[in-house]
Formats: structure tokens, sequence, C-alpha cells
């Protein structure tokens, strides 16, 4: 009996860190598919209020303000106060954000569901990424090291992204009241899985934290250019999201005559879909190989998106998307995996929001430029000068990334 009670012990305490990860990781992908299922509506809404492309970005943008401000202010908060106590609160204001897109869809309504929705982003993303990693490690505590944290929280972040293109664009084309059943959808599934996230356990001792006082952003030593070329990756990576969820549906609908609000749905669909799926195929290569894979499909995928718009073809746009997507993911995949290795262990949730902060301005910030130069310049120059900015970048950040990933420990 003293042998076994211990077995049993153990095997009912991994089982509930399990089930927590998986939790976590529902309520995590929930939250992210929330946050792009206005994607496919932004034609709806240009008709309907008759503002511009420029306006439209700006609509999303104002999430990047709303998730910069979030990480950056509470982001680094649950390696204090403990993990659920901030997915929890996150998970509301989620709610709360979708009630306020469903009853109020004026324009005003939209800036404010928008800001809210980047405040839950904020709250949940970085959190949802040390809590994953944690809950694995009790879980699974012989290993130590592993990747598959990172994979599926990265998985989860950019899946979400994928999903909420596909089912606001379905539910709009097929659905009632396409500015309203979207939100309505997700506020259930984000309180669902709210109350499973209340049944997860904690992994941070707060009688500890209290005596500590982890400090809130903590780099080991040595890792300050590490984690620099980390978030630069990311950046990188998460425009070219960030034009696909601002831009994805108006140029399908604009430059290829495609009415379908599905179809609208499905570039963004696809970008973001490759991210997580070419992450999820490559599982076995190192991250030195997947960022090289992935810096090699980025341009290419850019480089067909710009000639996509001088050949209007559906297949070429999906194409371009899923290659960029991919490779974007890849590298995100990658600065992930680098920002987390160069935290100290209590900090790991301030290092992540500060690397969050970052990549989201690159998510919002390019995708307002292009938007302006635009109007100036005309889509197809532009789209040029875009991809060849983004990848000259990209591929710098990288070359230098990968020069310091020699000195981080793993």
């Amino acid at each position: 009996m003293s042998t076994i009670a211990p077995s049993v012990h153990a095997l009912a305490r991994r089982g509930r860190y399990t089930a927590g990860f998986w939790f976590v990781t529902g309520a995590f992908l929930t939250l992210m598919a929330f946050g792009t299922v206005p994607t496919p509506l932004w034609p709806i809404y240009q008709q309907r209020d008759h503002f511009g492309a420029t306006t439209v970005t700006i609509a999303f943008a104002v999430l990047v303000i709303g998730a910069a401000a979030s990480f950056l202010l509470l982001g680094h908060l649950s390696d204090r106060l403990g993990r659920r106590r901030i997915i929890v609160p996150a998970s509301l204001v989620g709610v709360l954000a979708a009630v306020d897109l469903a009853v109020w869809p004026a324009l005003p309504g939209l800036i404010v569901g928008r800001i809210l929705t980047g405040v839950t982003i904020g709250l949940m993303a970085s959190t949802a990424t040390a809590y994953l990693t944690d809950l694995f490690h009790e879980a699974r505590p012989g290993r130590t090291g592993s990747a598959v944290p990172t994979l599926v929280a990265a998985a989860a972040n950019l899946g979400g992204l994928a999903l909420g293109p596909l089912v606001g664009g379905a539910l709009a084309q097929w659905g009632p009241a396409p500015l309203r059943t979207g939100y309505i959808l997700f506020a259930g599934l984000m309180a669902l899985l709210l109350l499973l996230v209340l049944m997860s356990p904690e992994t941070i001792d707060t009688e500890v934290t209290d005596r500590i006082r982890p400090v809130r952003f903590a780099l080991k030593p040595g890792q300050g250019a590490a984690f620099g070329t980390a978030a630069a990756v990311g950046a990188f990576a998460f425009a070219v999201m960030g034009l696909f969820s601002s831009l994805g549906a108006i140029i399908v609908r604009g430059e290829l005559g495609i009415t379908s609000y599905f179809i609208a749905g499905l570039a963004p669909f696809t970008a973001f879909a490759a991210s997580a799926g070419a992450q999820l195929a490559l599982v076995r290569l190192t991250d030195r190989s997947v960022l090289a894979i992935g810096t090699t499909l980025f341009p290419i995928g850019l480089a067909l998106t710009a000639a996509s718009l001088y050949h209007p073809a559906l297949w070429l746009a999906l194409t371009a998307a899923a290659l960029a997507g991919a490779g974007a993911g890849m590298m995100f995949k990658s600065a992930v995996t680098q920002a987390v290795r160069t935290a100290e262990p209590a900090s790991r949730a301030g290092v992540l929001a500060t690397f969050f902060v970052l990549a989201y301005l690159g998510m919002g910030l390019p995708s307002i430029a292009f938007s302006l130069v635009i109007r100036h310049a005309g889509l197809r120059p532009s789209m040029i000068g875009f991809a060849a900015v983004l990848s000259a970048g990209a591929i710098a950040a990288v070359v230098a990334a990968r020069r310091s990933t020699a000195v981080i420990p793993a």
C-alpha cells in the first residue's frame, strides 16, 4: 500500500496538470481566434459606414494598441500573482469585448471592442505561453527543456488566428446577422473555457513570490542581444500577419472581384493556418533549420503576394499567403523559443510580455504605414515596396539572431 498510494497520487497529480495544459491551450486558441473573427467582415463594415482602407487598418490597429499597453503594463503580473489569476480576468475581458461588438456594431463600438480585444490578448498571450510551460513541466518533470510547450503555445496562438477568419467568413456567408453571430458564438466559447481554466492547478507559489518579488523583466546574463534579435524576428513575422488580417479580405474582394465573405476569409486563414501547420510539420527539426526554412519561404511568399496583384487569381493569392504565412510562422516559433531561453525563470511572463509588445507593434505599425502609402502610390507599387522592405529586414534580423543563439544556454 505504501508504494501504491504515492503512485496513484502522482498519476492523479499528473492528470490534473495535463488536463490543465489542454484547458489553457483551448482558452488561448479560442481567444486568439476571436481576435481575427472581424477579418472577413471588414468589407461589410466598410460598405455600411463608407470608410476607406486606412480606417479599416486603424480599426484593426487599435487592437495592437490595446495589446501593447496590456503586455507592457500587465503582462508580467502572472509571475507574481499567479498564472490562473491573470488568465481568468483575460477571459472575462474577452467575453465583454465580444458582447460589445455584438450589441454595438457602429464604428465607436467597433473601436471600443477592438481595444478590449487587444487588452485581453495582452493579458492572455504571454501568460498562457508561460502557464503552458509550467503545466507541462509539472506533468512531465522528466522532460525539462522540452520544446513541446513552446510549440503548442505558438500553434495555439497562430492556429487561433487562422480559425477566426474561417469561422467569421462562414458565419457571415451562411449564418444570420453577420455582424453579431460570430461574436455571440465566441462569447459563449470563452465563457465555457473560463470555467475549465478555473479547474486547472496554479503553478506559481504566491507566498514565495510575495517574499521574493520577481523582477518584472530579467534576462540571463549576457542575453540582451539575443532577446533583442528574437523580438526583431517576431516583429517582422507578425508584420505579414498584420497585412493579411487588416487588408487581406479587402484585397481579395477588390482585386479579385470575389464577393463571398467566406472566400474573403480564406487568404488570412491560409496564411495563419500555414503558419501553425508548418510549425507542427517541422517539429523534429532543430530551431536553426526551422529558422533557415522560414527565412527562405518568407520573401518568396511576399514576392508572390505582390505578383498576385498584377495577375489576379485566387490560387496564386492563396499560394502566396500560404508561403508567406509558413515562413512567418517558422520565424515566429524560433523567435519565441529564443526569447524563452533568454529569460530568468522567475521573470518568464514579463520577458514574454515585452517580446509580444514588440511583435504586436510589428503587426500594427507597418500595416498602418502600408495603408497610408497606398493612398499616394497605389496598391501594386506599395506592395512591391512592402515586400522588399520586410524581406530585407527579416533576413537581417534572422542573421543577427543566428549569431546570438550560440551563447544562449539551453
